[in-house]
Parts: C-alpha cells; sequence; structure tokens
C-alpha cells in the first residue's frame, strides 16, 4: 500500500491493497487485498472494494457501493477472477459490479468517463465501452456487451448475453431481450427499435447526408416482406460506401444467428422519419 492522500482512520484497508497517489478513502470503508486503485481515486464512505477489481485514475464511488463481489452465477467454481473499471468513472450509491466467472473469460470490464447512477448492477462477464451513462436502477445481465457512448435509461433491465451497439439510446423501464444495433433507439417491454438515436448521432459527429443514408439503411433492413437475413445482404451491397452503415451490417452478421430488437410490425419508418435532422 501507498498513498500521500487522505485515508479515514476507520478505514480498512487490507494487507495487499495497491493504492496510488493521491488516493482518498473516506470512513468505513473496505479495501480488499487484492484490490488496485489508481492515482486520484476517491472512495466516499461506506465503499466496499472485494476481489481482484481495480480502479482507473480519477474514479469516484459514492457511499454503499459494492465493487468485485463474487458473481451470482452457479457455474462459478471459486476462482479467481477480475473487475476493471477504466478512469475517470463516476459509480454512485448502491452500485453494484462483479467479477466475471472462471468457467467464461473470468473478467468484467468497464470502460472509462463512465456515469453509473444509483443501484446499477453490473453482472459477470460484462464488456462496457467508454462514455456510457447508466441512469438509476439500471441493470445487465451477465456475458452484456455495450458499446461506446451509450445510455440506458432507468429501471432498464438487459437479459443475459445481449449486444448494445455504439451509440445507441435506451429508454427507461424496459425489458430488453434482443441484441440492439448501433445508435439504435429502443423502449418498451419488450423493446423495439423506434429508430436512431439522432442526437447521439449528432455528438458523434455524423454528417446530415450520412444521417440521411442511414435511415435508408434502416428502412431497407427491418423491410418487413423478407427477413432481416436477406435485407442486411442487400444493405450490404447498397450502401458498401457508407461506414456508418458497414457498422451496423458488421454489428448484425458478426456473431452468427442472434435475436435482435426490430421495429414493431408496420412501423419500420423511424420515429423521427420527417426529413429533419
Amino acid at each position: 500500500m501507498a498513498s500521500d492522500g487522505l485515508i479515514h482512520p476507520t478505514a480498512l484497508i487490507e494487507t495487499g491493497a495497491t493504492l496510488g497517489a493521491n488516493v482518498r478513502i473516506g470512513a468505513f470503508c473496505v479495501v480488499g487485498p487484492d484490490v488496485v486503485l489508481g492515482d486520484n481515486v476517491e472512495l466516499l464512505n461506506g465503499v466496499t472494494l472485494m476481489g481482484a477489481t481495480t480502479l482507473g485514475e480519477g474514479c469516484k464511488v459514492f457511499p454503499q457501493a459494492v465493487l468485485g463481489a463474487p458473481p451470482q452465477n452457479t457455474k462459478h467454481k471459486g476462482g479467481k477472477t477480475k473487475l476493471t473499471i477504466g478512469r475517470n468513472t463516476t459509480i454512485r450509491e448502491f452500485v453494484t459490479m462483479h467479477t466475471g466467472t472462471d468457467t467464461s473469460h473470468g473478467e468484467t470490464i468497464v470502460g472509462e468517463n463512465g456515469n453509473f447512477l444509483a443501484y446499477v448492477h453490473i453482472a459477470h462477464d460484462c464488456i462496457v465501452g467508454d462514455n456510457v451513462t447508466f441512469a438509476n436502477a439500471a441493470t445487465l445481465g451477465g456475458h452484456v456487451e455495450v458499446g461506446n457512448n451509450v445510455i440506458i435509461g432507468g429501471l432498464t433491465a438487459v437479459h443475459q448475453f445481449v449486444r448494445i451497439g455504439d451509440g445507441a439510446f435506451i429508454g427507461g423501464a424496459c425489458g430488453i431481450a434482443g441484441d440492439v444495433i448501433p445508435f439504435g433507439m429502443a423502449e418498451g417491454n419488450r423493446a423495439h427499435l423506434r429508430g436512431f438515436n439522432i442526437i447521439g448521432m449528432k455528438r458523434a459527429g455524423i454528417a446530415r447526408a450520412e444521417i440521411y443514408r442511414l435511415r435508408a439503411a434502416y428502412r431497407m433492413l427491418f423491410d418487413e416482406a423478407h427477413p432481416v437475413s436477406e435485407n442486411v445482404e442487400k444493405v450490404r451491397i447498397e450502401f458498401a460506401d457508407s461506414a456508418s452503415v458497414m457498422k451496423i451490417v458488421d454489428f448484425i452478421t458478426s456473431r452468427g444467428k442472434r435475436h435482435f430488437c426490430v421495429p414493431p410490425r408496420g412501423a419500420v419508418r423511424d420515429a423521427d422519419d420527417d426529413d429533419t435532422v
């Protein structure tokens, strides 16, 4: 242990824990022996860090968060697995994030610059990208993959093994049982696609002309006259010169036969499809 920061006398720092420079640890925190804290990490009072948990530089963790507990998975045999959290991540009250399982890839990974509001849960073996926002009580089942710049609304539950693509927006109180395409906007229980996250696209610097092309590809992709498996090949040919469209095509085709969130029947046009972007 090494830190020239401020550690409250009631905090328990177990032998073996590694602390970076200027770490601040509040009252009644517990830091386990395999924990690694980067420089300028701040733990407010009552935080519990367990297992082989690593927090990157500048992370801030609020009271009663529990990070690095063993996975809630009966297949886990008790082996040493990891939780890794990127730099400048904010973790609010009562958030829980678990380590991976020793029968899978053994690590739960959370990217940098994330904002996880109160009562968020990230289960074992999830992979979460950078610059994400999870509103209160958003929940990921095991093995979920979340891309960069994703927003998930409060009280939303994501089923195990689901993938959510870069730039997607998930509404509040949703049940996400199928993969959500990059930049997709999904809502409802069970959730359906409601078009694209246009605001997220603009923030990502996608040009207006490219957004129009994405909308055209969306209509072709989810044309109910043909299966998506056929439509995706048409889209691949028609929009081969569009990197944004190819990102969606690659997402759909990269993992074999997957269940996807699709638009409701008869509602292929996206929610903002009024030619105003």
